[in-house]
């Protein structure tokens, strides 16, 4: 982890809010989705939207019209005012701040509480995504066969509590600018020593052989 750390020492949320409830509204429609897109959107969305009230008082197509550039807004927009209905009638219109009442919100997964209580609240978390799970992997933290759940556990017991905010927006940074999915960035990378795809990867390109065997 020193290494990803000295890579991406300044990692953290890129996803634009000025409150926990705006916060919580661009973890839901970043699912399947990129926090860049998200970003795009949500600048008119917040001016438009501010408490739960708001996103209730129009029609649920007015609300799909605004995300319709995000991938699976009809969903989004259902889940959205679905939560914005609970906070209204259980938590005063407040988001709440512990993870398992959050939980309890339509639309809100692992995921997302982890997120929410680690950058709105400031409480130790390790939200696990797709980039987080992927490096995890690649690296041999945890097995292939591993759950989303089985890697979170995983990490936080390798990482001291106080760590778990911190590495999880490092993880994203290393899985979304360098180790990518498709096409990670393995010739440069200083961890492909400890990488079992990476050394796949390498071994399959003629100059990645000769670099893999020079340092075998």
């Amino acid at each position: 982890m020193n290494t990803i750390e000295a890579m991406f020492p300044d990692a953290h949320c890129e996803l634009n809010h000025s409150t926990p409830f705006e916060l919580a509204i661009a973890v839901m429609l970043s699912a399947q989705c990129t926090d860049a897109l998200v970003n795009r959107v949500t600048p008119k969305l917040f001016q438009k939207y501010h408490e739960p009230d708001d996103y209730l008082a129009v029609p649920l197509e007015e609300l799909q019209n605004d995300i319709h550039s995000i991938g699976l807004y009809r969903n989004k927009a259902r889940h959205i005012r679905e939560m914005c209905q609970m906070l209204i009638e259980r938590y005063n219109s407040v988001l709440p701040r512990e993870r398992d009442e959050l939980l309890k919100l339509p639309g809100i997964g692992r995921k997302t509480a982890n997120v929410i209580v680690s950058v709105a609240f400031n409480e130790p978390a390790l939200a696990v995504d797709t980039h987080v799970e992927r490096v995890a992997k690649r690296l041999g933290i945890c097995r292939w066969k591993d759950s989303v759940l089985d890697v979170e556990k995983t990490l936080m017991r390798r990482l001291p509590r106080e760590k778990w905010s911190e590495t999880h927006h490092r993880l994203i940074f290393f899985g979304r600018y360098h180790c990518k999915a498709q096409r990670p960035n393995c010739p440069e990378c200083p961890l492909l020593d400890v990488c079992r795809e990476g050394k796949k990867r390498m071994k399959g390109s003629a100059a990645g052989y000769e670099r893999f065997a020079a340092k075998s």
